[in-house]
């Protein structure tokens, strides 16, 4: 929660608009909450096999050690989410693991994956979809995931990002 917390001065844009995690400015995140919470992150995987939320805040511990998005250590995120899969095989731990992929081996690949998931409710399934067609030159299948995700979602942040991102498709 920690790791959260300190991520949200960067989390929403002036606009309202959802900031992701990539894009957000790292030097608006707290320090002092980011430094506690990876203490804790570390304590508790010393003393103990991590569970599920464990597992969860050392993913999160990854991705707030990365001074810049380029930076972060994505096979250790996605190495972490395949732990957390054998705690919890959720379709959604799957998609998650399926963004890291993406940064590992390419879009395709995770693309792949996410199509085999059972999460046509979920509107983070259809925003992963979009994004990742939208990466691989998909400018039609992108719009068509991005408008079921914003079918499914009543939040102004995510209804903001994801129609800009589904307006700034190309033809």
């Amino acid at each position: 929660m920690l790791l959260t917390e300190a991520r949200r001065p960067a989390r929403v844009a002036a606009d309202g608009a959802l900031v992701p995690l990539p894009e957000q400015d790292r030097g608006a995140w707290s320090r002092p909450l980011i430094d506690e919470g990876h203490a804790l992150v570390r304590e508790c995987l010393r003393r103990n096999r991590p569970g599920r939320y464990q597992l969860m805040a050392a993913i999160g511990a990854v991705h707030t050690d990365a001074a810049v998005a380029t930076a972060t250590d994505w096979s250790q995120v996605a190495a972490l989410y395949a732990q957390l899969a054998v705690i919890d095989p959720s379709p959604v731990v799957q998609l998650n693991r399926a963004v890291a992929v993406a940064e590992l081996d390419g879009p395709e690949v995770a693309l792949a994956t996410v199509d085999r998931l059972a999460l046509t409710g979920y509107h983070a399934f259809h925003a992963t979809r979009a994004d990742l067609l939208r990466r691989l030159g998909r400018s039609a299948d992108a719009r068509a995931a991005y408008d079921e995700a914003l079918a499914l979602i009543d939040n102004p942040a995510e209804t903001a990002y994801l129609t800009r991102r589904r307006d700034q498709l190309g033809a």
